[in-house]
Formats: structure tokens, sequence, C-alpha cells
């Protein structure tokens, strides 16, 4: 059969019809009807087998109500179907095969719809997407067929009506499929999401958002509102694993072949199939985006034809303005379906690499964990996995747009023959320099986000630190360390600036410059034999709505090739960090079982040689040596200049330094039986804490063997505090067993402790465990790893932060021989030598090894250095051993009075009510971020203008403005050209010549390419910068002086996420923003102008069109600012929980919880991702809806120009349209912008909320004071009483005394006596209660986003002392009026918690660098560390790790000692200083105190007695008051007295029976 036998109609197979305006029938029963049904046949058979196979019930019921109908309505179109062939076949040999095929091939689609429908309601709880496509291609096919068969004559035919049958059977059964099942049963008992229930209609226009979207619009949204938006598929769970098991695969196979794995090219390759809808859209749309132009083409030929005696019918106008329209409509729908795939796969992949950069940190070396510092793993997260989503949209651009650009110059060639290719050759002129500046940016982007990373650990560390650094007075160094670091951050921006102003040159003036190009080529040779070509006004407005839209691809080639290289740099150091080396599961032999043999020991360690470091430095290839070369030559370049910009000396050259890979254990041969206690004592640095950490496995193995049985628990030296409640710290994810809970709570001495806490075991304590004190904190963990109920315990010197109080409770009823743990394996790290007679084994440590090991009898005996530590130190030998032999009820006899009694001594502690909260039960110490709710103010663009200077914003608005005023006039000009040259060649006189049209229009192309660089340079460079230097300066200077209490109740997450996500929006996003909202601003004002000039009837649609949409914005922008604020809110709780997880890496593996943790980090990366996903859609809600409405601004001014088509010149209607066209896009533009500015301004909201926080007392005050203040250091309390926060009670009341110059006072007292918080009070931490800076400082909560609990915070502002807060005088000078800086820098503390800040051993010591090398040396000898230090690669130049992790606890004690020593002050605060060295390095420390101090003032605050016994005076505290303060040999001679009794039970009084 032939093709005219096929189709048997006069007009043939066509495409088009000779007749009329239409397709020919063969065509739309082919092509419209029959091609759909037969894919339909295929897929639908396919999927309904699938799910006949594999498919599984969802056991929630059926809609019967849906189902049926459905069912008899397909069954009804099948039978109309039916009847229309039998009807075609009864009309003899005239009816078309065509006809008949379509017929048959359409019913058979119906009739397999049938079977898969049954399947779709037992297995799925939505509508089927292809039976949904099917109806709407059914319906759209149906009626352009009706149409034509109308025009046919057909209608009185039968197979017409049966047709009409099909037809409406159609419409009823689409109403049926697209009915919302909200409301249904199987969609309420159903637990999946928004999306997953959305039926076809939903998805593609975006409506399952609706109801979060209304109700955005009546209340602000809140994180629940959305819960449940996101696929299955992007959550952490399925998406982790998806990309994890291919990077393991990739990784495995490149160390196969000796090469390094591409993470960039995994993550593209992970994602294979999703590629194809993506590209399918991408390309569809560009498609489309070119059949515009074509059809406007063929309306000014419409036009044209009204001049000639042969007009087009109407009919054809009508047809080419709805062409148009349709085109539009479907561009839009595509291209929101191609964002919207992309964004899916970018924030699975986004989600998938937080996930794995989590679980990489839980595994990571001590070596490598140095080279990674938080801040950076944290940028990871919050900078570099955040660009896959946006790039993602990006990348198959690099296939669309040279596709796009050839669509354009075929088009173009059609119109100006071959001068469009002289065009074309300024295109590739500027490839290279694409490629040069692609280049420079890859390089910028580089040592933006190194200076970045530098920058937020900085921070991390300072905020971290923060109590330390406001003692020290250290603010001003540290801010300028800080301002290194953004100095150089901004001075990459200022580059990537002005580059980017120059590109703009390419990117928004290159299709004009294009434009010129050929029509000058075109005017004077483009016509046939190279003659002057002519200039009509169709073929110019089809051209310029060509080179219209040939800008859109050549502008984003920038963009795009900076998002590339953005994702590039920010893979590449993923890739790093994933590649980082990672702790060997076969380090330590962990057998999880016990041994059948109770005599089998429960840790073996054999032949053992152990280091934190690999054997040696990793090998480097030439190449790598270079570049590693190059990089530090260009960093001392840097350093010089800024040390010469700071008017400083130029730095030293760092000398390479020779690290030291020796082992730090060696030749250990440890065996600990089961049940048995060892004890590992030696002095400060030795190894003891690296023992516990080999045992754990958190070392080298270089030699031996390490064996362990049974489960393990860990309490490190430092407490470990999660922020979460007591009782969830304790139970640490374990079943709970409420006895051994409390069993658990009397033997770590915390039932006391419990009572005064607010909320009992529920109060929630702050982040790194701010409401405890050391001794609570430490306790915690103790009882948590008392309640692991482990086999083997690791206790690292847990004793040295709590009192002799308790630590006698805790001997006696938790770690010692009597204990709880008594029948476990315990290894003790201690100091406490009256301990040791009583463990069943004692480990000495000497320099790395194992010097003496055996019981403490043998020892002693063998008269060694064991020996002689004990007979140097030990007051009472002999007393413990007769406690040894008292029976087990004799131990725990004591009441439980006594108990609480006991358990309450801790030297150091806060009252937890103190830093903690009010006697409200459910308060919270850390509130819920706050989010702003409502509209971004007009204050927040105030502060914006305001920072980048009122001058800057107005003169970018100006500039924009005049750019788009020569944009239009060269459209303007080209209108009058081709105008005027029409009539030249109808009169057949030149006006002009060539050159005089080319001119102006070079020169005014000119004139726009300068303001393009102009707006640009000052929107980008000048006021940008200047805004977003502003802000960040306003922050870090407030972030450094705001109260103490603020840091207690704020997360660190959420205070660094101000300065990592917020600044980075600020920098990066929000300069571009604005750009795009004035140029779409501007280019929609001209448009309108441009269109009311020439057709002004269209001036009758703009205003209700602008109202409608002004409406849909306004509706959408409350929602999406809300999102917005709810995804920016849910990041920080994943960075919180990260900075928590990694100060606790060592406990969190030793407990074996990692798969805990795991899913936590899972869960709110999950929260994250569900809000970021509903903002995402909630723009393409946006888009669908403004483009929809832009495609009818299109259809209006199209059928403008067909109704007045006789009264227009082509001219006019070509410039009226090109508009119209371009309009669609900008004013859809210019509202996702503004509302992009909206969500962007987020960020610099979020920062003004910090920096308008009320600081704590100026810095520096101009009272005059003596000089040399303070001289003797004569410090007095007067009636001085003060509390942690406004609101809470006071912990310190009404004390009164003196100490003359150059005392020593001890101070002691029991739990919540207020010991440190005496010591805040003289650095002014804390103020003075109602006192004026008490009030002026204090902040309300990050407002808390729970209503209800404002009221109980006004309630607990409104209690008031009626005392007056005192006091304090320091050398006859009222300390309030001093300023806090000078003031805190002359006095000196050595702090509870040594902490240390990346950077050297010089800048730790001496952070202002005002000291010699010398003074430094000397302040180390006195502190015995010189030996140490002298011995580290590089003395002073020595890096310090984070954390101060390379250095033991108790040298970082000793680098604090030292710190005082060189601060030459006359009044010095020893806060615990000496808890975590040993005894001997004890006794040399106070030596040195008392040599070096003794003209100094000095108030030790002890929990060894010891320490404290050679003062002139004791200080006892009780409940915040003096309970005694006399000479310690007054005090020991009254047995009734609250010292002898402490003095007592620390073995320091000598017994009377010995």
């Amino acid at each position: 059969m032939g093709i005219a036998e096929y189709c048997n109609d006069s007009e043939g197979w066509g495409p088009t019809s000779h007749q009329r305006a239409d397709l020919t029938p063969c065509v739309e029963n082919t092509i419209l009807h029959g091609l759909p049904a037969l894919i339909a046949i295929l897929s639908m058979t396919h999927t309904a087998m699938v799910m006949w196979k594999k498919g599984k019930p969802h056991n929630l019921g059926r809609t019967n109500i849906i189902y049926w109908p459905t069912q008899i309505l397909m069954l009804g179109s099948a039978a109309a179907l039916a009847a229309r062939a039998a009807l075609l076949k009864s009309g003899g040999n005239s009816y078309a095969p065509a006809t008949m095929f379509s017929t048959i091939v359409m019913m058979l689609a119906w009739l397999s719809a049938i079977g898969l429908n049954y399947f779709q309601h037992q297995q799925d709880i939505r509508s089927n997407n292809q039976i949904a496509a099917l109806y709407l291609f059914t319906l759209i096919a149906s009626a352009i067929n009706i149409r034509t068969m109308t025009l046919l004559d057909q209608t009185n035919q039968d197979q017409f009506k049966a047709f009409i049958a099909f037809f409406a059977i159609n419409i009823l059964g689409l109403i049926f499929e697209a009915w919302p099942r909200g409301r249904t049963q199987v969609q309420k008992n159903s637990s999946a999401g928004r999306y997953a229930k959305a039926n076809l209609f939903s998805r593609l226009t975006f409506h399952y958002l609706q109801p979060v979207i209304t109700a955005g619009f009546k209340n602000p949204l809140a994180a629940k509102d959305i819960e449940g938006m996101v696929p299955d598929r992007i959550k952490t769970q399925y998406s982790h694993d998806l990309l994890n098991n291919n990077w393991q695969a990739k990784v495995a196979k490149a160390k196969a072949k000796g090469e390094k794995p591409s993470l960039f090219t995994t993550v593209l390759g992970t994602y294979g199939w999703s590629w194809v809808p993506i590209m399918v859209f991408r390309i569809g749309a560009s498609t489309l985006t070119y059949v515009q132009p074509q059809l406007l083409d063929e309306l000014l030929a419409f036009i044209r034809s009204y001049q000639t005696p042969n007009p087009e019918p109407v009919a054809l106008g009508i047809i080419l303005a709805f062409g148009m329209f349709f085109a539009s409509l479907l561009n839009s729908f595509f291209m929101a379906q191609y964002f919207q795939s992309a964004m899916n796969v970018g924030i699975e992949a986004r989600t998938a690499l937080i996930a794995m950069i989590y679980r990489k940190s839980l595994k990571l070396t001590s070596a490598a964990k140095q080279k990674s510092t938080a801040g950076e793993i944290n940028n990871h997260m919050s900078v570099d996995a955040e660009r896959w989503p946006d790039a993602i949209t990006f990348l198959p651009m690099l296939i669309s747009i040279p596709y796009e650009i050839a669509i354009a110059i075929w088009m173009l060639y059609r119109q100006i023959s071959w001068s469009v290719f002289v065009g074309l050759g300024t295109i590739i002129v500027l490839l290279p320099v694409q490629g040069i500046i692609a280049k420079f940016f890859m390089k910028a982007k580089s040592a933006k986000l190194e200076a970045m990373d530098q920058r937020i650990r900085l921070m991390n560390e300072v905020i971290t630190g923060v109590k330390i650094v406001k003692l020290y007075g250290w603010e001003d160094s540290f801010m300028e360390r800080i301002r290194v670091y953004r100095h150089r951050e901004v001075k990459t921006l200022r580059k990537i600036g002005i580059v980017f102003s120059f590109l703009s040159i390419m990117f928004q003036s290159v299709p004009m410059l294009v434009a010129l190009v050929s029509f000058a080529v075109y005017a004077t040779h483009g016509g046939p034999n190279y003659g002057p070509g002519d200039i009509t006004p169709q073929r110019v407005f089809v051209s310029i709505s060509l080179f219209n839209l040939l800008s859109s691809p050549i502008g984003m080639l920038s963009h795009i090739i900076a998002e590339v290289i953005g994702v590039t740099v920010a893979t590449r150091r993923m890739q790093a960090f994933l590649l980082a080396p990672e702790i060997s599961e076969e380090t330590t032999e962990s057998i999880k079982t016990l041994p059948e043999d109770p005599s089998v020991p429960l840790v073996e360690i054999k032949d053992g040689v152990f280091a934190w470091e690999t054997e040696g430095p990793e090998v480097e290839t030439e190449k790598e040596k270079k570049a590693r070369e190059k990089a530090e030559a260009k960093k001392y370049k840097l350093l010089e200049k800024e040390a010469k910009k700071a008017g400083k000396p130029a730095p030293e050259k760092e000398v390479p330094v020779e690290k030291n890979y020796g082992p730090t254990l060696t030749d250990i041969n440890l065996t600990i039986p089961r049940g048995n206690l060892t004890a590992v004592v030696g002095r400060v640095g030795q190894g003891k804490t690296s023992l516990l950490n080999a045992i754990i496995g958190d070392m080298y193995r270089r030699q031996g063997s390490v064996k362990i049985y049974g489960r393990m628990a860990y309490v490190a030296q430092q407490a470990w505090i999660v922020n979460a409640t007591v009782k969830d710290n304790i139970v640490f994810g374990n079943e709970f067993n409420q006895e051994r809970y409390d069993h658990i709570l009397m033997a770590s001495g915390l039932l006391p402790d419990i009572a005064m806490l607010p909320a009992g075991d529920q109060t929630e304590i702050g982040e790194r465990g701010i409401n405890l004190s050391g001794g609570q904190k430490q306790r915690v963990s103790l009882a948590r790893a008392a309640y692991e109920n482990a086999d083997v315990y690791l206790f690292d010197d847990p004793l040295s932060a709590v009192d002799a109080h308790v630590d006698q409770h805790l001997w006696q009823h938790l770690i010692g021989p009597n204990g709880l743990l008594k029948d476990k394996t315990r290894v003790l790290v201690t100091h406490a030598i009256h301990h040791l007679e009583q463990v069943d084994q004692i480990v000495v440590i000497k320099d790395g090894k194992i010097s003496e090991t055996g019981q403490y009898d043998a020892l002693m005996a063998a008269q060694d250095s064991f020996y002689q530590l004990i007979s140097d130190y030990s007051v009472n030998q002999g007393k413990k051993r007769k406690e040894k032999k008292k029976s087990d009820e004799d131990a725990s006899g004591s009441s439980q009075e006594d108990d609480e009694d006991d358990s309450t001594q801790d030297g150091d502690e806060k009252d937890p009510k103190a830093a903690g909260t009010s006697g409200n039960k459910d308060d919270k110490l850390v509130s819920e971020e706050k989010m702003v709710q409502g509209s971004v103010s007009w204050e927040v663009y105030n502060i914006y203008a305001k920072a980048a200077s009122y001058r800057w914003s107005a003169i970018v608005a100006v500039v924009f403005v005049l750019g788009q005023a020569f944009q239009i006039g060269t459209n303007i000009w080209l209108n009058h050209w081709s105008s005027e040259s029409t009539a030249a060649l109808a009169t057949g006189t030149e006006l002009h010549p060539i050159g005089y049209y080319l001119g102006i229009y070079g020169a005014i192309i000119f004139c726009s390419m300068i303001m393009n660089v102009v707006s640009v340079y000052v929107a980008m460079v000048l006021a940008a910068i200047r805004a977003s230097t502003r802000l960040h300066d306003s922050l870090l200077a407030k972030m450094l002086r705001l109260p103490m209490a603020f840091f207690d109740t704020t997360p660190l997450g959420r205070i660094v996420n101000r300065f990592s996500s917020d600044v980075f929006s600020i920098d990066e996003l929000l300069p571009w923003t604005f750009i795009q909202v004035f140029i779409c601003g501007t280019t929609v004002l001209g448009t309108i102008i441009v269109i009311a000039t020439t057709t002004p009837i269209f001036l009758v649609v703009v205003p209700p069109l602008m109202v409608l949409y002004l409406i849909i914005q306004a509706y959408y922008i409350r929602s999406s600012r809300a999102l917005k604020r709810i995804d920016s809110v849910s990041k920080s709780p994943i960075y919180q929980h990260f900075s928590e997880t990694l100060s606790g890496v060592t406990t969190i593996r030793a407990l074996g919880a990692n798969q805990r943790f795991i899913a936590d980090n899972a869960a709110k990366a999950d929260v994250a991702a569900n809000a970021y996903y509903s903002w995402i859609v909630s723009n393409r809600w946006l888009q669908i809806r403004l483009e929809s409405l832009g495609a009818i601004i299109v259809l209006a001014a199209a059928l403008f120009v067909v109704l007045s088509r006789n009264s227009l010149s082509s001219g006019n209607v070509g410039l009226a349209l090109s508009y119209a066209l371009s309009v669609t896009q900008s004013i859809t533009w210019m509202v996702r912008s503004t509302c992009d500015l909206q969500n962007q301004l987020v960020a610099v909201e979020r920062i003004e909320e910090y920096a308008r926080k009320n600081p704590e007392a100026p810095a520096e005050t101009d009272v005059a004071l003596p000089e040399n203040w303070p001289q003797a250091g004569h410090v007095e309390f007067r009636n001085y009483s003060t509390r942690y926060r406004e609101g809470l009670d006071l912990v310190i009341k009404n004390i009164s005394f003196e100490v003359q110059p150059a005392e020593k006072v001890g101070i002691v007292g029991r739990t919540g006596a207020g010991k440190s918080s005496l010591t805040l009070a003289l650095f002014r931490i804390i103020e003075a209660a109602n006192s004026h800076w008490a009030k002026s400082s204090h902040n309300e909560k990050d407002l808390d986003s729970d209503p209800a609990k404002e009221d109980a915070i006004v309630d607990l502002e409104k209690i008031n002392v009626e005392e007056d807060g005192g006091s304090i005088w320091i050398d006859g000078v009222d300390i309030s009026t001093v300023g806090l800086k000078y003031l805190r820098q002359h006095l000196a503390i050595i702090p509870q918690d040594p902490t240390l800040f990346v950077g050297t051993v010089r800048e730790n010591l001496d952070p202002f660098d005002e000291l010699e090398d010398a003074d430094l040396w000397e302040a180390l000898e006195r502190a015995h560390l010189k030996e140490h230090i002298s011995s580290l690669a590089g003395g002073l130049s020595f890096k310090v790790s984070q954390n101060g992790d390379n250095f033991s606890v108790g040298q970082r004690s000793l680098i604090c000692l030292a710190r005082a020593l060189l601060r030459k002050t006359k009044v010095l605060i020893l806060d615990e200083a000496t808890a975590a060295v040993d005894v001997e390095t004890d006794e040399l420390i106070q030596k040195t105190i008392r040599k070096e101090f003794k003209d100094r003032t000095i108030l030790t605050i002890a929990h060894r007695i010891k320490t404290v016994m050679d003062s002139d005076k004791i200080l006892v505290l009780e409940k915040g008051r003096v309970e005694e303060y006399e000479s310690p040999q007054i005090l020991l001679q009254r047995p009734d007295s609250l010292f002898y009794s402490l003095a007592q039970q620390a073995g320091e009084i000598k017994d009377s029976d010995e």
C-alpha cells in the first residue's frame, strides 16, 4: 500500500494542508493519534507485567469511588472506538486506512489501560502517570481531529458521532483520573509524603505544594508544616548507599591501577539514568525556545501580506498567535521539569556527600585529623557539598548551549545568509579569552575557599575557647588574625569582581556585537553578488529576536563556567578529605564475647610499638614537590605583603622542619586479667593516655599485637558531654533500666547534683557541658561508662577533675575494689597516689616504655622510681592498707546521708542553676533557633544599602537604567533604519549612506558596553564588597564583645552558620541577585515602554497583568521566605552535631556508638534536605504560574497585532513582538529575582540579629587609673553578690573579705559553693548582681520559636533581688569602673581547662608578639617544659594542632602556667591549675609559683588540699557565702571546721594512731 492509498484523501500526506491553515487528516490520524497510542500500548503492557510479577499490594484498601468509574469509562472509550471502526468498515471503501489504523490502535491502548489500572489501585496510592498522559494526548489530538472533520463537513457521518462519544467519555474519564485523592482512605492511611501522593498533573504544575503555599500565606510556616515533602531517594539512607558504594568501587579500582579516583566523575556516573529525563527536558525546552522566532517570522509575513493585493486568511494569524502561546507554555513546563529533575539529583548528591563526609570523620587517623580541622570539615559540608544542587542545573547546559547556538545560527543564516558567520567569528575570537578567564577563576575560587577554611577554623576555635580568650583579654589579637584571613578572602573576591565586570562585556554585549558585525556585513555585502542586502523590518526583527535568544546561551556560558569551576574545586577538596588515611580496624583484635576460660586475660599487648604518625613522610612525586614549593613561595610572598602593609617586619621564612616519625610507645608488654584493677602512673607527657589509645585502636600499631575480649567503655581525661538531658547523656542510647540507673547515679555521686538541677535529670546540658562544672561533667562521663555495662573499662584520669570527698566517694562506690564495677576489668590512669595501695596491678610508664609493673608491695620492695615517688609524696602510707582489709559491708556501710555529703565535694563547681536555667521544669538552656517571621523588612534593605554606602547604591541604580536605555536605543535605531530602507526601496531614493546608520548603531552599542562594565564593576567591586566587609566586621567585632552568657546558651553550630553559610551568601550570592534584579527590572520597564509606544492598545492588558503578577508574588513570597528561613535554620543542627561528634570521636568509637551517631546525622541531614527541597519546589511552583502568565502576554500581543493588522507597519509589529517574546522571561526573572533577593537578604537579617545583641561592659573607659595599677595586689570584696544571667538565682551572696598584698589564699568548698564564680567575678566575666552592666549586657534568648516559653522567660526577668550587688576593689579602685581589656590584661589566671589554639607554640604564649624568644624560653623552663618543647620539630615554631591534641592535658596545663609567668601582674588566680599533672610535677610547679610569684597576690582553687596547705589563709565557701576565712594552721586546730574534715579525707592529716 502506497502513501496515497494509505491516506486515501485529496490532501495526501501533507503534513500541512494546501487547502486550509491546518494539518492533513492523514498526519493527524497517524502522528497525533496512532503514534502516542502505540507507545502507550508498549509501555503500559510492560509496566503491568512488571507489577504483576514483582509488585506488592499496599494493603490499604481500594478507592472504589474512583476505581470502578475509571474502569467503566476506559471500557466505554474502547467500545466507542470499536463502534467507530465498525461504522468506518460498513461505509464501504471510502474510509482512509489511516483513520482505521488510529481507531484500532487507540482502542487497544485503552484496553491495555484497564489491566494497568487494576494493578495501579492494588499496589500504588496515586493515579498512574501513563494513563494520565494517554488521556492528555488523546484529548488534545481528538480536539484537533474534531476541528478538521468539522471543516471537512463530516459532522453528519455516524463515525463522527461515535468519535464525539469517545471524546466525551474521555473528558469524564480524565476528571475521575485526575481527581485529587488526598481525602481517600488509602492516602489518609499511607505514610508517604506529598510528592509520593501527587498525580501526574499535580507534579507537572507543582500543585502538590499548594496547601503549603496557602498555609504560608495565612500563617508563618514552621518546619512541621513541610514534613515528608522530599522523595525517598533523596533521603540519606538511599542516596548515601548509592554514591558511597560507587565511590568505594572506584577507589579500589584506582588503587589497583596506582591512580587517584575522581569524585567528580563518580558523582556524575552514579546518577547515570537520571540524566536521561534531565537532558530530554533541556533539549525539548531549547528547541521550543527557537520555535517562537520562526512563528514570529510567519506572523510578520502575515502582516506584510495585508500591504499586498492577496492577504492571508485571519484564521492563519489566530493560529500563529495561539502557536506562539502554546510554544511559550510548553517551554515553561519543560524548563520547570528540567530544573526540578536536576535539582532532585543535586540535593541527592548533597545529602550523600554530607553523609560520606560525616562517616569519614569518624574514621580519620590522628595525623589526618591534624590536617583537616573541624572548621575545614564543616566547610566541606556547608560550602563544598552545597555546590552540587546548583551546579547540576548548569552541567547539562554544556550540551544544550552548543545545540541552541547551532539552531540560532542556522535560523539566522536563513535571514541574513553568510553574514552571520562573520558575526560568529567574534564569538570564536572571544573563546580563548573564556579559557584564560576560566583558569583564573579556578585559582581564585580555590584561594577564596582556602582563606574561608582558615577563617572558619579560627572562628570555630575562638568560639569554643571564648572563655579563655576573654580571661586573657586576647579579643584584639584574634580579631586581627581573623581579619587577615578575611582580607585575603575579600582581596580574591575583588579580583573576581573586576574580571567579571569585563566579562559582562562578553556576555551582555556579545549578542549586540554579533548583531552589529552581522548587520554591517549584510548591509554592505550581504545581498546577491556581494552587493548590499535589503534591511527589511521582518528581517531585522526576526534576526533581533534570534540574537536576543542567542544572548541567553552565550550569557550563561560565564555562569556555567563559574559554576563548573566552583563545583570542580569544591569536589576536589572533598575528594582529598575522603581519601585521607583511616584508622585500621585491624589495629586491635577485638573479640566481643568473653572467653570461656576465666583465667584468659581480657587485655593483652605483646611487643607493642605504637605511634601517632605513619612510619615516615608520604612519598612525594617530583610534580607534587614542585607544586608544594610553589605554593609555599606564594604563601610567603603573601605574608610578606601583608606584614609590609600592616607596618610589621617581614616574617621569617619557614624552615622545613624534620617531623618526628618515631614511635610514641615502644616495647609494650601488658596483660590485664579479668576483674583486675590496673593503675597506670607516670609523669606528664610520658605516654599514659597514649597507652589507652593504643588499646582502643586509635594509634598506628607498628609492631606486636593487641587483643581485647568483651565490650569496652572509655572515660576521656577531658569529659565529653552531648547537648542533651543529663539522663540522655548517661543512658546514651541504651535500653533504660530504672533500678540500674538509680544505682549508677548514687555510685557516681550525682544524686545531690541532680537534686539541685532545675529540671532534675531532665535538665538540658548545654553544648560542651557549659552549664556543668568540670567535676560534674566528669561524673556524668563516668556514669555513662558505668551504664554501658561493658567488660573492660578504660579510665583516663577521671579523678583529677574532682575534689577529695568526691574522689573518695567514686573510689568506694564505683571504681575501687568494693565499687559497682568491682567485677569488671579496669585500667585507671591516675595521679592519685593515695589509691595505689588498693589496686591489683600498677604500671609505671616512663619515656613511652613500661619501666615497672607489679603489685604495690613488690614495687615498694624493689625500691626503684615508684618507691621514690611514694615515699616523697604520700603522707599516709599504711592508712589505706587497713582500709583495704575492711569488709565490703564496712566499705559501703556509711549512711546514704554520708554518701550525699561526700559526693558533693567537687572543688570547681558552678552552681548548676547558675549557668543553667531557672527552676521552671520545662525551661531549656539552649532555645530553638530564632526564625524571623513575615517579610524581610525595609530595614534589612536599608542595612545592606548603608553597608554598601547610599552613594554607591544610588549610582548602581542609575548606571543600570542608563545601560537599559542604550540597549533599547539599539533596537529603536534598527526599527528606524529598516523603515527608512523599506521606504527607500519603494521610492528608489536613498536618504542616508549605510555608513551613517552603521556609525550611529555602533556608537549606541559601544555606550551600552561601557555601561555594562561600569554597572557590574560598581555593583560587584565597589558596593557589594564594601557591604560584605562591613557586615562581616560588625558581626565579628560584636561576637567577641558579647557577654559569656550568650555563648552559654547559643550552640556553636548556630554561630558558625552565621560566619560560613550566611557570610558566603552575602559575599557571592547576594551581589548576583541584586544585579539580576536591576537587569530584569530595567528590562521590564523598557519593554513596557517600547510595546506601549508601538501598540498602545497593549496597555489595556498591562494593569490587570501587573496586578496578577503582584498578587502571585505577594501570595508566594510569604511561604518562600519562610521556607528559605526554615532551610537556613535546618543546617545549624548538622554543624552543631558534627562539632560535637568530632570532639568526642574517641569516646564514640570506644563505646561502639558509631551507628547511632551516623543515624542522628542522617536524620538531621534529611530534615535539611526536606527544607531545601520544599524551597526549591516553591520556586518551580512560581515559575510555572508566572511563565503561564507570560505566555498570556505573548498571546495578547500577538492577537492585538492580528486585530490591528491593517493599521500597523511591520517594523512596529516586529519591535513590539520581539519585546513581548522576551518580556515573559524578563518579568518571570524579575519576580523570581526579587523573591530570591528577599530570600538571600535573610542572611543579612541573621547577621544583623547577632550584630545587634547587647555587648558586655566597654573594653576601655576614661577612668584615670594610678600608674602601673595594680601595684600592690590588694583585693577586697565588699558585700558582693552575683548571678550567671539576669533572672537566675544568685551564686555568690553578699560576701565580704580582704586579701592583703602578696598574700596566698586557698579557696575550697563544696559543689555549687561558688569558687569558680569568684574567679569569674574578678575578671568581670560575670557582673555584680543588679549592677548597670549586668542589666545592659543582658540579651534575650535567640528568640525561642515556642511562644509559650517566652512568658516564663519574661516572668523570670521580673525577679529582682532588693540588695545591691556590691563591688570588688583592687588597690583602691572599683573594678567595675575599669575597662575590661585593661582589667583582664592586668590580672593573670591559669584556668581549669587548659586551652591551646591552632598556631605555633610562640603564638600560644604571646599572641600579640610583644616578647623576645629568650623570655618565652625562660618561662617554659620555669614551667618545666623547656626540655620537651626544644625536643619538638621547630621548637617555639612547632605547630599546635586543634584543641592542642598533640600535647597531653598535663603539658597543656604547663603551657598555661608559662603564659601566667609571662604576665608580670600583681594578682594571679589558679583555678585547678595542676589537677591534670602528676604529684611530682605538681610539687615542682608549686615551688615555681612560690618562688616566681612570692611578691604577688595568689588565689588558688584546688582539689588537692595538699596544694593549698601552705597558703597564708584558707577561704571556705558554702552555698555562695564565706563560711571560714583563717590561716590553715588555725583551721586545722578546730576539728569541727569544714576545712579540717576536707583535709582529713584527702589524707593530709596524719592519723593519730600511726
